[in-house]
């Protein structure tokens, strides 16, 4: 990973400076060259003017250490740590070096010499290229040396300085995937059979759309813990996209979810799917006492309060719906079908303005969500309310 040229300036940047002043005319042109060379990307040649500039003047700390950055970006690591080293000999204040030094050491597979100067470079450089190199060493050299944790922490502050650096993305995605395999394996070694395993098996079935497997799997949970909260939730969730891509009835699936609110009645993500299939086969006045019961135990549950708010809009009373939907639309301005039903609650009261404020808004909500790219939504918990299809 090579750095920008504005950050390879700032790092030893004195040194044309300082050996423009000297008296002989030969350091003077050797420098010019090296810099020529160097903002045109002719690494070689820069690297060539530069050895001779420090034949020639070889106690100049800034030498060297332009030198070592020429190494460092020609992926000449091992040439560059010495030269990195003699500059920070010569003149320990110099700015950055120590940091490009551990990048180097980083890159040689030294992580343990590498961790405490990239450490302290991604923590403390105030330059955004600086931060991010050494970011991403840090985070390789923690996963080298095992230290898991140390790495997750670094990537997730990572993702959160750069969230679009599709790199930095990437490596994130991969180190979560790794940890996840390594965790998932000493489970299996420590724990074959109990009931932590048989729910991380049916959760990968899950992901996967392996219906059958992850039912079997939460089964086998059950039959060690029939009372464990969230298992049958887990099932119901399962019967239900097993129900839906099989264009099946939703009874099982409502089964289950009626069973995790026997075993917790807390659990607002239950109360919501059993509203929300009461919901689809129109039976409005239960759909409404398990969107209330939901919203009880999470009075922010945005898909909530928006199913609430569309029954009650269908059972004319759209003076209570209103409410509800504003609330939604406050936790997410661009839910399209919180400012669509608010839209249908005006008209039932008559007031056409506000209905045509509420479309323009419901527009302009579809449009920012069909502006996100593929994916952009986190893997859901609970069905999302959505728009019925035209009849």
């Amino acid at each position: 990973m090579r750095l920008p040229l504005l950050t390879l300036v700032l790092l030893a940047g004195a040194s044309s400076h300082l050996i423009g002043q000297a008296p002989d005319a030969r350091l003077q042109e050797l420098s010019r060259q090296g810099e020529r060379a160097l903002a045109d990307h002719r690494y070689a040649d820069a690297e060539h003017a530069y050895e001779e500039l420090r034949r020639l003047s070889p106690g100049t700390a800034e030498v060297h250490a332009r030198l070592g950055l020429i190494y460092f970006q020609e992926r000449k690591f091992s040439d560059a740590v010495p030269a990195l080293r003699q500059a920070l000999k010569l003149k320990p204040t110099l700015p950055n070096i120590d940091l490009l030094l551990a990048m180097s050491l980083s890159e040689l597979g030294q992580h343990a010499a590498a961790v405490p100067d990239l450490e302290k470079g991604f923590h403390q450089s105030t330059d955004r290229a600086l931060k991010r190199s050494a970011g991403l060493r840090l985070q390789r050299s923690y996963t080298e040396l095992r230290r898991d944790a140390d790495a997750v922490k670094v990537s997730l502050e990572l993702a959160e300085l750069f969230p679009d650096d599709p790199e930095i993305l990437y490596h994130a995605s991969r180190l979560s995937a790794n940890l996840a395999y390594v965790t998932i394996q000493k489970l299996a070694r420590v724990a074959p059979d109990s009931i932590w395993m048989h729910l991380t098996a049916g959760e990968v079935q899950e992901t996967q759309g392996g219906y059958e497997g992850a039912i079997r799997e939460y089964g086998a949970a059950l039959a060690l813990d029939p009372t464990r909260p969230g298992v049958h939730f887990r099932l119901g969730r399962v019967r239900l996209a097993r129900a839906i891509a099989a264009s099946d009835t939703l009874t099982d699936a409502r089964r289950e979810f009626e069973e995790e609110l026997r075993i917790d009645p807390s659990s607002a993500n239950a109360a919501y799917e059993v509203a929300e299939i009461h919901r689809k086969s129109g039976e409005l006045d239960e759909a409404r006492q398990f969107f209330e019961a939901a919203l009880k135990f999470y009075p922010d549950f945005e898909d909530a309060l928006v199913g609430l708010g569309r029954v009650l809009v269908t059972l004319g009373k759209p003076d209570l719906a209103l409410p509800r939907l504003q609330q939604a639309i406050a936790l997410n301005p661009n839910n399209e079908v919180a400012w669509y039903h608010v839209a249908q609650a005006h008209r039932a009261r008559g007031d056409a303005a506000a209905q045509q404020t509420a479309l323009v808004e419901f527009q302009r909500a579809r449009d920012a969500q069909s502006r996100q790219p593929p994916g952009a939504q986190a893997r859901r918990e609970v069905t999302r309310q959505a728009l019925d299809p035209p009849k």
